[in-house]
């Protein structure tokens, strides 16, 4: 793949730009050397006042955020670009659905949630799509964005750019500003992790948007408390898995971990059967399970991940239909119980999250919560488009 040309690629505008000794050598200084701390669990809204904040201003502020460092900005972003679906609904909940200007691979991106919260609507077929049987820097410079809420590190080891990659598109294009937090399970990732309301805060911090985080912090926290205090004493242990293929004949392993991605798992307080018996995740090169591997584990419950929309009609039929035939499916106590439920997305961010929330715990506790919606799908909405009262 040619990259761009850099003769004739614009240098950054000025109003945005990386602060200090980021740029080059010190962009991913947070790689190495004493930044192995974790963060505090998702359900902490508290400022982390040893990781930088905005400066709230009419001019320039800045934003700290590991592995790159402090950013500067003078002036707020308007076009940007996130890789995976966490951040592009951070910056949707944020109200800039408007610049958002491209995503990694649309059909891992659940704008389809958007439908039920009235006036928020994200055209995702107008999404430049960054996966094109790999992710080239010319794409960066024809989308030319302010911002790239990407951690660099993950276009280095997960997308196989390197540092020079990196250093170019921060200087000539925009900066990056982001942490791979959707999972734990990354052996390259030494430097501290972010909770999603961690990760969020740090997001409106680069908006400006503070009065929106803080608004989706209180309903968050709200609907959490009202969840968790009516959760059964007994919760039980489940397996979070993702078909080979559909209908599945094996499945990758997902284990319920500190990540992002599982936060919702996590709320509801389950037992993870995979980590249990000692499976190791497919993000960190965990192989395929088959059902005579899962006839020995023998999980409670069946979470069945599956990227884009999915419907209850098409959950029966490619996929709880086919484990009730299975000759060894069959065996299993979550089949045999009718305790497969769909596992939701990989990526969510704080408005995906309510939705996942709301549909695991229906389907974990349908006697508790049956039907129910455990959101204000309105209140939602108004955070969104500004119709709300940050006082």
């Amino acid at each position: 793949m040619d990259d761009a040309s850099q003769t004739d690629a614009p240098t950054r505008r000025d109003a945005i730009k990386y602060g200090g000794a980021a740029i080059g050598g010190g962009l991913l200084a947070g790689c190495t050397g004493g930044n192995g701390s974790e963060a505090p669990n998702d359900e902490s809204n508290e400022a982390d006042p040893t990781n930088g904040s905005a400066t709230e201003s009419d001019e320039s502020y800045s934003v700290t955020m590991e592995p790159v460092g402090t950013v500067e900005f003078d002036a707020v972003p308007e076009t940007w670009v996130p890789y995976t679906g966490d951040y592009a609904d951070m910056g949707v909940a944020l109200g800039q659905a408007d610049g958002l200007a491209g995503i990694g691979v649309r059909a891992r991106f659940g704008t389809h949630l958007y439908d039920e919260l009235p006036d928020v609507t994200v055209a995702k077929d107008e999404l430049t799509e960054l996966w094109q049987d790999g992710t080239g820097k010319e794409l960066f410079y024809e989308l030319d964005a302010d911002v790239h809420l990407i951690d660099p590190n993950f276009m280095i080891n997960r997308l196989e750019w390197d540092r020079g990659d990196v250093d170019e598109i921060a200087a000539q294009v925009g900066p990056f500003v982001g942490n791979t937090s959707f999972t734990r399970v990354y052996d390259w990732h030494e430097y501290r992790y972010y909770g999603l309301y961690e990760a969020f805060e740090k997001l409106a911090q680069v908006f400006q948007e503070q009065a929106r985080y803080e608004a989706f912090a209180e309903l968050h926290d709200a609907v959490l408390s009202d969840v968790q205090s009516r959760l059964p004493a007994a919760t039980p242990d489940i397996a979070v898995l993702y078909p080979a293929e559909v209908p599945p004949e094996s499945f990758y392993p997902y284990r319920i971990g500190d990540g992002i991605q599982s936060k919702h798992w996590r709320d509801l307080e389950v037992g993870d059967a995979l980590a249990a018996d000692g499976v190791t995740d497919a993000q960190a090169g965990g192989g395929e399970i088959d059902y005579e591997t899962l006839l020995e584990i023998d999980p409670d419950v069946l979470a069945i991940r599956l990227q884009g929309e999915i419907t209850e009609e098409y959950f029966e039929s490619e996929i709880v239909s086919h484990l009730r035939d299975h000759e060894v499916a069959s065996e299993l106590q979550a089949v045999q119980n009718d305790r497969i439920i769909y596992g939701g997305l990989t990526y969510q961010g704080p408005i995906i999250h309510l939705f996942q929330l709301e549909r695991a715990a229906q389907g974990l506790y349908p006697d508790v919560f049956g039907d129910e919606q455990l959101f204000d799908r309105q209140r939602v909405a108004d955070i969104v488009t500004g119709a709300f009262d940050d006082e």
